[in-house]
């Protein structure tokens, strides 16, 4: 069952947070800093997110946002705080109860191996979709809470209303609704079919992906995707077509992904923006990941899709793909 079946946005003006947060059947996700409680379960299965039910103190929370109900119409309520000592948040005895739930049934705590603290980049891979989309949509908005405290007109404190989808000023009456910054991401090909693979400054070696940047105030997705490559690699891109999307709340991406077709195959790389790209065939691909020279984006990303789609068939890329490795993109 999936953590969020309905968003319900069309109960937040008049929602009662703390109506809810008095129900038991409400189920709560903590959010500390940008980790959340995961449980593994006894049968092998995938980890899942852990919720609980409403505790005294929750509706005074640093951020307290209504995501949504599950199938049985129970609310979905994320109660954010603040970052603290690893060693003082990863105790599962002093942040999570015996009343877990993690698809919308009540977990029976016999059959939980282990409960843990994880970052979205850690776990997202191996989450069920419908946890991971949960865990997109709090760690963005508690993300956007925390950065929009204050009228940007008037300096005044801003107070959360809407079931935490809005934050008011109550000096000016202004609202402020939560930021999505567009990025484009794009397999780009040439004339023979190659993709376009290029490594930024900040990564090491081996690493390689699709190229990506953000969309600028009165520009197309598709001019930015052609702009983003002739300023990173001095490539020339003709057609483009969209593929997919995805949310991003790092902290407030909405990456939308595209496939391009190059006119000119000449690589001049902007060190500032790109380290190094090259021109990749399948075979190429194909025998750099599995000799371990090639490391490609994580499964939570839309560039391993993108590159997927190219490749014409799922890849395993050992130290991104086995658990413990480290999903990445970051936009330039």
């Amino acid at each position: 069952m999936k953590l969020v079946h309905d968003r319900h946005s069309g109960e937040r003006i008049d929602l009662d947070l703390r109506g809810l947060l008095s129900d038991p059947s409400t189920r709560v996700l903590p959010l500390v800093g940008e980790r959340a409680p995961v449980q593994e379960n006894e049968n092998g299965g995938m980890p899942t997110l852990s919720t609980r039910a409403p505790r005294e103190g929750d509706v005074t929370g640093e951020v307290v946002v209504f995501l949504g109900r599950d199938e049985a119409g129970r609310a979905l309520i994320v109660v954010a705080e603040p970052a603290e000592d690893p060693a003082g948040v990863a105790s599962p005895a002093d942040t999570i109860t015996d009343d877990l739930d993690a698809q919308g049934d009540t977990a029976d705590t016999a059959e939980i191996t282990e409960i843990s603290w994880q970052g979205l980049r850690d776990i997202g891979p191996w989450l069920p979709p419908g946890d991971a989309e949960a865990f997109m949509a709090a760690q963005g908005m508690a993300a956007w809470h925390r950065s929009h405290r204050f009228c940007p007109r008037c300096g005044a404190a801003t107070e959360s209303a809407a079931a935490g989808w809005v934050r008011r000023c109550p000096v000016e009456g202004r609202e402020l609704y939560p930021r999505t910054d567009p990025a484009v991401i794009m397999g780009i090909r040439d004339a023979d079919d190659r993709l376009l693979l290029g490594r930024g400054p900040q990564w090491p070696e081996g690493r390689r992906s699709v190229l990506a940047g953000f969309v600028e105030p009165g520009e197309s997705l598709e001019d930015a995707v052609r702009r983003e490559v002739a300023e990173e690699v001095g490539i020339v891109v003709d057609r483009v077509e969209y593929v997919d999307s995805q949310p991003w709340p790092f902290p407030a991406s909405l990456m939308l992904g595209f496939a391009g077709w190059s006119t000119t195959t000449d690589i001049v790389c902007d060190p500032a923006e790109m380290a190094e790209a090259e021109w990749f065939t399948r075979e190429e691909v194909a025998r750099a990941v599995r000799e371990g020279e090639l490391l490609l984006p994580g499964r939570l990303s839309i560039a391993r899709r993108l590159i997927e789609g190219w490749f014409g068939k799922r890849m395993f890329v050992p130290q991104i793909d086995e658990r413990g490795g480290q999903p990445w993109i970051r936009p330039s």
